[in-house]
């Protein structure tokens, strides 16, 4: 970050937990308070902290340029993604077995890693309302975004944004498929195991005579304004691209209208399309993004304080904090209290002369930290030959390149990996496509649960469980 974090003063936190606790309670307190006033509280509590950065750090205009940057690359992404997906409509007939509902999600899940899990949920979700809608229930809206908008996206730095943040500062791309495949495969297998007996209990509730319409008939998908594929692939380049400043939302915004103007009105309208769920989110997360850089600015400027911290309190630190902060600056974070709590600065400079040399001189290094050296510089040769080639190698990549180089220091990359991605899931606010899938749920008058009972009748006791077996399994030592 390039300042003294820990200036600030931790009373600041407030805002973003007033907000949290109006997002949870409000709705269900005083809705109608609430649905009329929302915006004015969001703009009001971010405000208060926009005003304390500005007027009272001297890195705080920095700082709120930088967040605000983020803001807008954040809603850019998963409005486009709205917009797009929004075009496409996909009719599902003869499809809402227990069955073929599990089908339905693993495939979600395997989408997301292409996709995206944002892109995944945006246009997967509005099929899966469809092909339910005789017997939707609450859990159809929540596992959904279980599986196919978090912990579905966890095999590539497409699938969640904390993983993309990872690839920017060296991860190899194939090195989280790699890595957390045998976590993903116990998650995934938990979620969907849970999810198809409750389905399959709901369905034996429907009666015969209607399970029978719904579901006897061969299997019949449809599928229109299939034009808007191709501002799909637009738009997850544009991900890619860093500079110049904007062109990246600039490419994205293109790209959303390009599709809304092709798209046929009756396609829209198949999908019961209109701008309020995206609207609802850039007005919330506008709050949000800027109540929540205290909280993320004192976490990073008091991490010299954690001591003989393990793999699980990296899992269970990084992943409690995601579940109410966004994922992605949560996991950038925790990587860099990785950083200064396991890198050797000595090493990294040693790997960086090397780098210099193009390699010359790797055998002859000697001294207490030689083999980490050597290590280090293997895991650069392995995973990015390229930019070694061409010198072009960062301090961020040799420090990644540390960790990957020792299999006792890659498991914490891997803990805040897993758990960035997978504890995503357990608020609305945990992930962006989480509250976006809970709006359109909303607008298609599907029941979901508020934000208290999402936690209390779900988090607890479907994904807390999951989340305690893929620790006792790969974190507990």
């Amino acid at each position: 970050m390039g300042a003294d974090t820990t200036l600030v003063n931790p009373w600041m936190m407030l805002p973003f937990g007033v907000l949290l606790a109006l997002i949870a309670l409000a709705p269900l307190l005083f809705h109608a308070w609430w649905e009329r006033h929302y915006l004015k509280v969001s703009f009001a509590l971010g405000a208060v902290v926009i005003a304390y950065y500005l007027l009272g750090l001297n890195y705080g205009p920095a700082r709120v340029l930088r967040t605000a940057h983020e803001y807008v690359s954040f809603i850019t992404l998963v409005g486009s993604l709205f917009v797009v997906a929004g075009g496409i409509h996909i009719n599902v007939k003869g499809e809402a077995t227990p069955f073929v509902n599990v089908v339905f999600l693993l495939i979600g899940a395997v989408v997301a890693n292409v996709l995206g899990t944002t892109g995944a949920s945006m246009l997967l979700i509005r099929p899966w309302l469809r092909m339910n809608r005789y017997r939707i229930t609450a859990y159809h809206v929540v596992f959904f975004i279980f599986i196919v908008s978090n912990v579905g996206g966890c095999l590539t730095p497409i699938g969640d944004p904390p993983l993309f943040l990872g690839y920017l500062a060296g991860v190899p791309f194939w090195w989280v498929a790699e890595h957390c495949l045998p976590m993903w495969g116990v998650g995934m297998g938990i979620l969907l195991l849970t999810f198809f007996v409750l389905d399959y209990r709901n369905y034996l509730r429907a009666p015969k005579p209607v399970r029978t319409e719904q579901t006897g008939h061969h299997e019949q998908w449809r599928f229109a304004g299939l034009g808007n594929i191709f501002f799909l692939p637009v738009i997850l380049l544009a991900v890619f691209i860093n500079e110049p400043a904007l062109l990246r939302e600039s490419l994205m915004l293109a790209a959303a209208l390009g599709s809304y103007f092709t798209t046929r009105k009756s396609v829209h309208e198949s999908n019961h399309f209109n701008f309020h769920p995206i609207q609802e989110v850039a007005i919330l997360f506008v709050g949000i993004f800027a109540t929540m850089m205290p909280a993320l600015d004192w976490l990073q400027g008091n991490a010299y304080r954690l001591q003989e911290a393990t793999p699980g309190f990296f899992y269970w630190g990084c992943g409690g904090l995601s579940s109410a902060l966004d994922n992605a600056p949560t996991y950038l974070c925790f990587l860099k209290v990785i950083f200064g709590r396991f890198v050797d600065p000595t090493v990294v400079s040693q790997v960086n002369d090397l780098v210099q040399t193009h390699g010359a001189g790797l055998a002859d290094v000697v001294g207490a930290h030689a083999d980490e050296v050597r290590q280090t510089f293997a895991a650069l040769q392995k995973y990015h030959a390229m930019e070694l080639a061409r010198g072009s190698i960062g301090t961020d990549q040799i420090e990644v390149a540390f960790l990957l180089g020792n299999s006792k220091f890659s498991r914490y990359l891997l803990a805040i990996s897993v758990a960035s991605v997978f504890f995503g899931a357990n608020t609305y606010i945990g992930n962006g496509p989480n509250f976006m899938v809970k709006s359109i749920a909303g607008q298609q008058k599907v029941h979901t649960p508020d934000f208290v009972g999402y936690i209390f009748r779900y988090t607890l006791p479907f994904m807390l469980p999951m989340l305690f077996i893929v620790w006792w399994l790969f974190f507990r030592q």
